[in-house]
Order: C-alpha cells, then structure tokens, then sequence
C-alpha cells in the first residue's frame, strides 16, 4: 500500500468523523432549541410572569392593591373566581376576581370558617340559596402562626390539583406578607437611624452657632445675615424628608454650611481643605454619612486644642468605587474606645461614629463599614468605600 493510499485514508476516517460530531452537534442543536421553546417552558415562563404581577401587587407597601393581585391569582390557579382576604378578622377587606353573584359574601363566610381552624378546607356545593358558584376551596395565609389573611378560589367542581394549588399560593401569599413587612422594619430602621443621627445636631452647637450669629450683629451685620442663611440652610438640609441617600456633592453643600458657623466660632484656629476628585461628585451615599465624620473631628479633633488644627476632607476615584475620607491633626482618640464606640456597649460618646458605621454596613453589607486610624496625640483619620454602581439606592438629588 502506497504512502498516498494510506495518507487519502487518513483523510476519509477524519472527515468521516467531523461529519459525523457535526449531525450529533446539530441535532443537539436543534433539539435545545424545540426545549427551549417547548411547552413545558413556556408555561413555566408565563407562571413566574404572573407570580411576579402578583407579588408586586401584593407588596405595594401599605396600601396593596389586591384587587389586582385576586386577578393574577385568578390566572395563575385557572380558577372560575378568586377572592383574596387580607387581615386577621372579619373586618378583613375583600378583593375579588370573577363574575359571579353574592361572592363577597361567600368569601367572607368560607374566610371565616378557615381562620377558625387555620387550615386549607374544601367546601362542597350548597346549592343557590346563598349564591356560592359550584364549589369553593379556602387557605389560610399562615405568618408566625397567626392566619394573616385568607385566599379562596370557586370552580365549578373542585378537584385535588385545585386544593392544592391554592394551599401553595397561599403560602407563598404569606411569604409576599412577611417580605411586605420586612422591607417596611428596613424602612422604618433606616428612618430612626436618621432621626438619632438629627438627635445628634447637639443644643451646644446649636447654642454657638446662634451666639457666633448675635456677635456679628453689631460689628458685621452682613456676616451675621450670612451665618442666619448658613444656619437656615445646615438645618433644611440636615432635616430634609427626600430619602435614605443623597450625592456627595450635596453632602458637601450641607458641610459646607456648617463648617461656615464653626468658623464663626473657631475662625483662623480652624483651617479646612478639600480634595475632592470631580468624577466622585456623583456618587450616591448615605444621607448623612460624611457631616457627622466632619462634625467629629471638629468636636473630638481640634476643639480640645488652643491652637486648633487641620480637616481635609478626600474623595478619590478607586475605579469601581469612590473612597471618602476624613482627616485631622487634632487631638486623636483612644484606639479602644473607638472599637468599643462601634462594637462594643453604646456610649455616650462617639454616637455619631456608630450610627454612621452602622448605616453603612447595613446597606454595603459586614465588610463596608468605617476603617478608623487615630491614637491619642496624632489627629484622626476616617474613611469609608462606597460603590459606584447602586441600582437599588436611589436619589432625587441633582
């Protein structure tokens, strides 16, 4: 056998081969793309399609809108009517979906019947006298063991995949309630936080700030009008109702007019420079994130010294995130009483540090809290990292 010969074999095995891996690849193909399209998915799809409409009705905050919901429920069990009850009692509001007379009052009756036993019921034909539809299954919406609401689907005939699919929805019903009051316990901590962090705008500085003002009236009576305006315009923005967050840019507004009246007070003993990158103006952080770090090297930094000292206050663009801090050369803080200040029992001291420090890990997870350098004697500096990219955190602020 010649050397062309077997080489032209060679060839034919190898082409025998890739012609054969590219059938099976096509078939494979083609078959992945029939699945992918198949019924099964599509059905799939269009029932997490309507859980999704469902549960963002359900979860509208305090006012849900659950007529809405009842008609997604509706679809999503195939069910001739639905009625969903949301609430503990009889004085439970009635959200309906389906045409079909006296169901309220249907509903009502099988809701209470199934609070009272806080389990799923099947409730057979009664005829027309009270003008149930058919028959009716109810399930209760179960949270901490309290029935938290109540779901009821009428059919015709109810059969067992009907019984079921209602107990399911139903428990998902209640987990929409407890995700529900979960986000309002995030809101409603989030709020206090805030309202501790105004607590803290302290009556001392309040009261300096209104003495440096009287001073100037008579010897600067322009200067005096200007601190009024800084002042007016500190405590608008300190106690401003917009939301959770806020750009750094307007951060430093509000800083701005507080460092104005400081300096009416302090004057040449307090020298502040800033350093801040023009890219990192725009970043979203918490309200009230950096004033209080301002505030505190001011009360703790340099107010303890006669000669006062240096702020400078940095954002800088780290790529995916901007880092922001805040340094003085003041008098320093004990090393542990800070970690005590952020970890350990609440002091009186410190409280501004804690909530910040707090507020942060909370929103940007264990990991970004503050990072303290200071020692008693060699300034302080704070810093903080936060995202660039936060969907999730939004703000009207230009």
């Amino acid at each position: 056998m010649t050397e062309q010969t077997v080489l032209a074999g060679a060839i034919g095995v190898v082409a025998g081969v890739l012609l054969a891996l590219t059938l099976v690849l096509v078939r494979s193909l083609a078959k992945g793309s029939r699945d992918l399209g198949g019924e099964v998915e599509r059905a799939t799809s269009r029932t997490l399609h309507i859980a999704g409409l469902a549960a963002a009705e359900l979860r509208g905050g305090e006012t849900p809108d659950s007529a809405r919901a009842a008609r997604h429920l509706r679809t999503l069990l195939g069910a001739q009517a639905v009625a969903v009850l949301l609430g503990g009692d009889g004085d439970a509001e009635v959200a309906t979906d389906g045409t079909i007379a006296g169901l309220e009052t249907s509903a009502r009756r099988i809701a209470e019947q199934v609070r009272s036993t806080g389990r799923r019921q099947v409730f057979p034909r009664r005829g027309s006298r009270d003008g149930t539809p058919g028959e009716a299954v109810g399930a209760p919406m179960i949270v901490d063991g309290e029935v938290r609401g109540v779901l009821v689907a009428f059919a015709e005939t109810v059969r067992g995949p009907l019984v079921r699919a209602t107990g399911e929805v139903a428990e998902w019903c209640a987990t929409q309630i407890v995700l529900t009051e979960l986000e309002a316990s995030r809101a409603g901590l989030a709020e206090a936080e805030l309202r501790a962090l105004r607590a803290q705008i302290s009556p001392h500085f309040i009261y300096n700030s209104l003495a440096a003002i009287a001073s100037f009236i008579t010897t600067d009576p322009e200067r005096a009008r200007t601190l009024v305006l800084d002042f007016a315009d500190f405590t608008r923005y300190s106690f401003r109702q917009e939301g959770e967050f806020t750009t750094l840019a307007q951060e430093l507004v509000g800083i701005r007019h507080y460092l104005e009246l400081e300096r009416a007070r302090f004057g040449d003993r307090l020298d502040v420079r800033l350093r801040i990158a023009p890219e990192t103006l725009s970043t979203v952080i918490p309200f009230l994130s950096v004033q209080p770090l301002v505030e505190n090297a001011v009360r703790h930094g340099l107010e303890p010294l006669a000669e006062g000292g240096r702020i400078v206050i940095a954002a800088d663009d780290e790529v995916t995130h901007t880092e922001i801090s805040v340094e003085d050369d003041g008098a320093g803080m004990d090393p542990e009483q800070v970690r005590q200040a952020l970890s350990g029992p609440l002091l009186t001291t410190h409280v501004g540090l804690r909530n910040v420090d707090t507020r942060l890990r909370r929103v940007y997870g264990p990991g970004g809290g503050l990072t303290v350098e200071t020692n008693i004697g060699a300034g302080t500096m704070i810093r903080m990292r936060i995202p660039k990219s936060q969907p999730l955190h939004e703000t009207d602020a230009p």
